[in-house]
């Protein structure tokens, strides 16, 4: 992997920067037509012929199909800490991959060398997976259709760094300012450009730009000995004017995190035990996407690994629950105009009323599974091949009023926004922590609780849904989804939902 990255200390990088220090643009790429956005076949050095020369390569021993895959990626980040500016880096990665199919079985051979004997040694590597005389033939070019979900005519990797400094020292001001009890503010901004473009033995060609942006404040409020942390992003497919949106600000970021940090030192024990628990709006999301949304990948199902395997048309879940993923929200973290195999992003409903409807796919399971692709072919980078994956995965509204699902409980914990947690992909059994929550007492909210946990098994959970409020909101907070070792950005989203029983880990009996 090429990648050129420098890192400045605060010993030379600080809050008060007069200027784009040489290396912020010592990354920066030439003859650029727009921005930093370049000609693809000039970038990667080689011509649609070329390509499917190395795909002729790659099925030289046989093989039902082969694809290949370029990618061109400029990131930066910035880092603020007690102040200053702690660190920050600007890189370039790129390189290509080559797959090469045989039934279900994959080989896969990278380089980030774009001269063509390297290429063509990728593309032979890959192919040693088949060893038949029999090869798939190269259909003529098509290019693919794709959407147009992004915001491309501000990238935020061409901004200024003087600008995107400013607004981290925003944030790091609204925090310290919201409280005497704020003692510390972690504040970080990073965002890339991603150039890629895709070339395989049916013919599909197509390239694709993918802008990407986050902010995250994390804050600590102490009194005493009493400490407490709080984390807030918001993270989208577009420019840094995303920022100046009503509620977008980097002010209001970091002040949200500081109330929750300053909310939660007079937070009471968590109740431990079985519990009622109420789900709240868009982060909550998370639980939906990590303990029912991978069970329903696929990939998992046609292995019969996944507690859904074999099940469609079966009722499993509340016929409150109906589960979606799409790609097709403009703008957002999870979205994507198209593919890494070539299809269109789609809205793939899951779980319908309840009832088991059908699963994420990738080439490989559409074709083994004899489903239509759902545009879920995925991958962190040219260093992987594509499996199935999430973009934005959400359950739909409900019929009732959040208030009233409130009211609906006697004694219970609303949980709000969550840190994290481990989860058993093939089970679905989960522990997620839980940094905002309350107690709910005679249909009210009350106290904040702290040392939150909440454990379970989603497919379990997903029966256990009594109630769907009508306020599905998707989290504009940074996820990003691990799966086999690949990381992409997703997003979340979910009602306000009731759970008649989750288990509470917490310290109070």
């Amino acid at each position: 992997m090429k990648r050129r990255e420098f890192l400045k200390k605060s010993s030379i990088i600080t809050a008060g920067i007069a200027s784009t220090p040489w290396w912020w643009n010592a990354c920066q790429p030439k003859s650029l037509t727009k921005g930093s956005v370049q000609d693809m076949e000039v970038l990667f050095n080689v011509s649609k012929s070329g390509m499917k020369e190395l795909i002729s390569y790659a099925l030289s021993n046989g093989g039902n199909h082969a694809d290949i895959f370029f990618e061109y990626r400029i990131n930066s980040s910035l880092r603020m800490e007690e102040d200053i500016i702690k660190d920050a880096s600007r890189g370039i990665i790129m390189g290509m991959g080559v797959r090469v199919i045989k039934g279900d079985q994959v080989g896969y051979a990278h380089t980030d060398d774009f001269s063509f004997d390297k290429m063509k040694e990728a593309a032979m590597a890959a192919s040693h997976i088949a060893s038949s005389l029999v090869s798939a033939q190269i259909a003529p070019i098509k290019q693919c259709r794709k959407k147009n979900l992004y915001e491309l005519e501000e990238l935020s990797i061409d901004a200024d760094l003087k600008e995107k400094i400013s607004l981290i020292e925003r944030a790091n001001s609204a925090a310290k300012k919201f409280h005497s009890k704020v003692s510390k503010a972690y504040v970080s901004l990073s965002d890339e450009m991603k150039q890629i473009m895709y070339m395989d033995s049916d013919g599909k060609y197509f390239t694709d730009v993918q802008p990407m942006l986050l902010l995250r404040c994390y804050i600590v409020a102490e009194d005493g000995t009493n400490r407490q942390g709080a984390s807030m992003g918001k993270s989208q497919r577009t420019g840094l004017n995303y920022f100046s949106e009503k509620g977008n600000s980097p002010e209001s970021i970091a002040e949200d995190a500081a109330k929750i940090a300053v909310t939660n030192l007079d937070a009471k024990p968590a109740p431990a035990g079985p519990q009622v628990v109420v789900l709240g709006p868009a982060d909550s999301g998370v639980l939906l996407h990590e303990a029912v949304g991978h069970g329903l990948e696929a990939d998992f199902n046609r292995k019969g690994l996944s507690n859904f395997s074999n099940r469609i048309g079966e009722k499993v879940a509340s016929e409150h629950c109906t589960i979606v993923d799409s790609g097709l929200f403009p703008n957002m973290r999870g979205s994507i105009n198209i593919d890494d195999e070539g299809n269109l992003p789609t809205e793939a409903v899951l779980i319908e009323n309840g009832i088991l409807k059908g699963y994420m796919h990738d080439n490989i399971s559409s074709k083994i599974m004899k489903a239509q692709p759902t545009g879920n072919g995925r991958r962190q980078s040219y260093s992987f091949p594509p499996i199935p994956r999430m973009t934005n995965t959400y359950m739909r509204s409900g019929s009732y009023d959040p208030e009233e699902i409130i009211k609906s409980v006697d004694y219970g914990v609303y949980a709000k926004c969550f840190s994290g947690g481990q989860v058993d992909i093939t089970k679905g059994d989960f522990t997620f922590g839980v940094f905002e929550a309350y107690l709910i007492e005679n249909g009210k909210v009350t106290a904040p609780l702290k040392d939150v946990t909440l454990i379970g098994n989603g497919p379990d959970v997903m029966t256990k849904v009594t109630m769907v409020g009508n306020n599905m909101e998707f989290t504009k907070g940074g996820w990003t989804c691990g799966k086999n070792g690949q990381r992409v950005p997703v997003g979340v989203g979910i009602p306000t939902v009731k759970v008649s029983e989750i288990t509470v880990g917490g310290t109070k009996a």
